[in-house]
């Protein structure tokens, strides 16, 4: 669902929580997440925000997103994405391309040992053991057509190198607690967070993906406590 069909305020636990997107340039290999956050986040925010990156733009100003023309799956990936269930909010490792960067990235051996429990344990109704066992780094690749910036649509998105590393680096940079976030229009998850970030209530309060799925161009959010503020809900 795009961003602006999303509240901004969100209740969590009592409190009621301001999601601000922010919109950027198409950011990409060539920058620096911690810049781009210092040029368009910092003049907004404010005593107590957390600044969230969503964790395809940081992976992008790593260069881990690949274009499919300089990758060459090999028999393994060619053969074992066939048995990969697409998950509910993406293409995930059912195909080739983001197969084999799973391979490179945990290691043939991890992807076949999670193929073969995966396989075991869905025939008995239990799902999800692939990606369990395959780990985050696997679980966090985006296939090729699955971006949402045109730009990007011919690559595999790997997951983010050291997102709490990243996080601690925009809080060193713009003095706030800050996070490196994977939303999606199913679920929420925290990569990596700074020190004084509730990892558990910044899920729930991002539950709804307020960043968007499309081309909207808010790689970054503020998210602000309005509790009691005059027009936040009771």
């Amino acid at each position: 669902m795009p961003a602006h069909d999303k509240q901004p305020i969100r209740q969590v636990e009592g409190r009621a929580y301001l999601r601000i997107p922010i919109r950027t340039h198409v950011v990409t290999e060539a920058d620096d997440i911690v810049a781009v956050a210092q040029r368009y986040a910092a003049p907004l925010l404010q005593p107590g925000d957390v600044l969230f990156a969503a964790e395809k733009t940081v992976a992008i100003t790593q260069g881990r997103a690949i274009p499919i023309a300089t990758m060459r799956p090999g028999i393994l990936a060619r053969n074992l994405w066939r048995f990969v269930r697409q998950t509910s909010y993406g293409v995930g490792l059912r195909d080739p391309y983001s197969m084999q960067a799973a391979i490179d990235e945990v290691g043939a051996a991890r992807i076949v040992l999670a193929a073969i429990i995966g396989g075991l344990t869905r025939a008995v109704g239990r799902r999800g053991d692939f990606y369990r066992i395959a780990g985050v780094q696997a679980a966090a690749i985006d296939a090729p057509g699955t971006a949402g910036i045109e730009r990007f649509k011919d690559r595999v998105i790997k997951g983010p190198k050291d997102p709490d590393k990243v996080a601690a680096r925009l809080r060193e940079a713009l003095g706030c607690e800050a996070a490196v976030v994977d939303c999606n229009d199913i679920d929420s998850a925290i990569l990596g967070h700074s020190g004084g970030v509730d990892a558990r209530l910044l899920r729930l309060a991002l539950l709804d993906n307020p960043l968007g799925q499309g081309d909207e161009q808010t790689p970054l959010g503020i998210l602000r406590d309005v509790t009691g503020q005059t027009g936040a809900p009771v």
